[in-house]
């Protein structure tokens, strides 16, 4: 099979779908693999390294998309990428197409087929291809939201760990999974007072093993949340429903309740955000304001950390990768988690969670 790496467009985006390493794994087992120029430049890969495990370079992205089988991305691909596609090659990338209806009914229209990292499962029921970038997510939030309570940066102007005599940040984590667990270990190290949300009752009762009394858990509901914003200095969501749309949990009239200056970090804004006044934003502009609250909502945080991110992420996604690249779609028969992956085949939407977010209408 000939695999395609394109360079991802998408602003400030710096990470790659494949790595040096990944590459020369392909072309041992026979494959080709055609890279774009400079697609690697973002983690310090040169086009003589991606030589060196043996891909062939391409001049454009355009070239890209001719010849390739399959296309390898990081980021959902952008209106002037899925024109490109055809029906006889494979995308294999994030897609959070949920919140995304634009661009699913452009690669419905395009005929290919469409494999979302995001909704690849494992035996144990986790997400292994969102895991990594989850983890690299959940510990920027706290970061960049520490950065954010600047005062020079619209924030409270409260150091995440203050100092002996004065109090730490009050850091919320609504959500327990991935993300909301790297989180809580970022925050907790910092020196913050963390409050952890969730749902699951078994799920609380794993964070306060591993956490203990380094953290507070709380069952989560409107109410209980409402409340516990009143306080906040930094409230990171981390809600997930594989697929879908997030929810939203904190509504535009309970912004006023919030301290002036507190931080929201929106780390569901791939999948529509779970903050009413949420928006997606670019590293080159990360923050906005609504009713003196600072809103975070970059779509592609793990992009400004692309050497960490891109080998975590090609870490997960090695097996699938080679199993399309030597079975094409027929790898989707032999294995359910990868055809959990699946959003879009044959001019259709066929994921039910996307389904349900954006209509049936885009499907047909």
């Amino acid at each position: 099979m000939l695999v395609g790496v394109p360079k991802e467009i998408k602003t400030r985006e710096f990470r790659v779908g494949l790595v040096p390493s990944l590459v020369a794994e392909l072309v041992h087992r026979g494959h080709q693999v055609l890279v774009e120029t400079n697609a690697g430049i973002g983690i310090g890969a040169s086009d003589d390294e991606y030589r060196a495990a043996g891909a062939d370079i391409a001049a454009t992205a355009g070239d890209v998309f001719a010849k390739a089988d399959m296309i390898v991305k990081v980021k959902e691909p952008q209106p002037d990428e899925w024109v490109q596609l055809s029906p006889n090659q494979i995308l294999f990338t994030y897609l959070h197409l949920a919140a995304d209806a634009p661009q699913a009914y452009g690669l419905a229209k395009s005929g290919c087929t469409a494999i979302a990292y995001e909704t690849i499962t494992d035996d144990q029921g986790g997400l292994p291809l969102l895991a990594p970038m989850s983890e690299v997510a959940g510990r920027l939030a706290v970061i960049e939201g520490a950065s954010h309570l600047k005062a020079n940066a619209g924030g409270r102007g409260v150091l995440i760990s203050g100092v002996p005599g004065t109090a730490p940040a009050d850091v919320l984590v609504i959500g327990g999974g991935v993300v909301g667990v790297n989180a809580a270990k970022m925050a907790v190290g910092l020196g913050a007072r963390v409050t952890v949300f969730d749902r699951s009752v078994p799920r609380l009762r794993y964070l306060s093993d591993i956490f203990g009394n380094s953290i507070t858990t709380r069952y989560s509901s409107n109410a209980v949340i409402a409340e516990a914003i009143k306080s906040a200095d930094m409230v990171i969501g981390a809600v997930l429903i594989p697929g879908a749309a997030a929810p939203k949990l904190i509504s535009r009239a309970q912004l006023a309740t919030m301290r002036q200056g507190a931080v929201l970090v929106d780390v569901a804004i791939d999948q529509g955000g779970c903050f009413e006044t949420s928006r997606a934003t670019t590293h080159d502009e990360p923050t906005y304001m609504v009713d003196g609250i600072v809103h975070y909502c970059v779509a592609n945080m793990p992009g400004s950390v692309p050497r960490t991110s891109s080998e975590a992420l090609n870490n997960a996604t090695l097996p699938h990768v080679l199993a399309l690249a030597d079975n094409g779609v027929a790898a989707l028969d032999d294995n359910p988690h990868l055809a959990n992956g699946l959003n879009v085949a044959g001019g259709k939407i066929v994921y039910p969670a996307v389904l349900d977010a954006i209509g049936e209408e885009l499907s047909a």
